[in-house]
């Protein structure tokens, strides 16, 4: 499907479900799509019987090229200038946020600033690590010899934008410097942190500082895969976000003081 915004069309999925509950709302990483999500949100939707939506960000899947060139603000913009107006065009509030990677960063940026009910961080990044950036770094030359750019072609319409609008920005010398962890300490609700023990994109300090900064209830889950536990150990990324949300998405919190 496809909604527009800013005069732009992005391509989302939405799968019915409790309207009196907070909609589970999915943020992909930086090379992913609505098809590269698999049938995870489906399996979430039965096991919740949430609303869920998920959705491409600008440049990937079916969604159009983005109105600019991405900074290394991208996640920024992305938190405060396109995910709330798509939220208020599908009637979301409070929502339980489950973002992947740069996706869980933008949730951690958005929770910071805007109310939610619950956040699920998938591999989240909050600061820059150099085995992330040799990875990308590793990416490129695997992409520009052809073999990864085969596999992406197949979710993306742009294959190029899709990938080059993500190791650019993450190449950029001025990249090193972004961080977020200190956004964290404005969060007060529950979070869910799910990383895999041999993630060649980020370490468990991450998840370790996001842990430590937040002020709500924190369930920390470390698995046996690499960057996509929802993807190579779906059962249990499953299990414990069935399990997270029948506990803590239904009521916000008061806010601690």
């Amino acid at each position: 499907m496809l909604t527009e915004l800013h005069g732009l069309r992005i391509e989302y999925e939405e799968i019915a479900g409790d309207r009196s509950q907070p909609a589970l709302v999915l943020l992909h990483e930086g090379l992913g799509s609505v098809g590269l999500w698999q049938e995870f949100p489906a399996l979430l939707a039965s096991g919740t019987g949430r609303r869920v939506l998920v959705y491409s960000r600008f440049g990937h899947g079916d969604s159009d090229p983005p109105p600019r060139p991405r900074t290394p603000s991208f996640m920024h913009e992305e938190a405060r200038e396109l995910l709330p107006p798509l939220l208020d065009a599908w009637g979301v509030e409070d929502p339980v946020l489950i973002g992947h990677s740069d996706g869980a960063s933008i949730a951690l940026i958005y929770a910071a600033e805007h109310p939610v009910t619950a956040l699920v961080c998938i591999a989240p990044h909050v600061f820059v690590e150099e085995k992330t950036i040799a990875e990308i770094r590793r990416a490129k030359a695997l992409y520009e010899e052809g073999r990864r750019r085969e596999r992406m072609a197949a979710h993306h319409r742009d294959v190029d934008a899709a990938f080059y609008g993500w190791n650019d920005v993450w190449l950029d010398p001025d990249f090193p410097s972004w961080n977020i962890e200190e956004m964290s300490s404005a969060i007060d609700v529950p979070v869910l942190l799910i990383q895999g023990d041999d993630d060649p994109y980020g370490s468990l300090a991450q998840i370790d500082s996001v842990a430590r900064r937040v002020q709500g209830p924190v369930e920390r889950v470390v698995l046996a895969c690499r960057h996509a536990p929802h993807v190579q150990a779906a059962e249990a990324t499953l299990a414990a976000i069935t399990q997270f949300v029948a506990d803590h998405g239904s009521t916000r919190r008061a806010p601690v003081r």
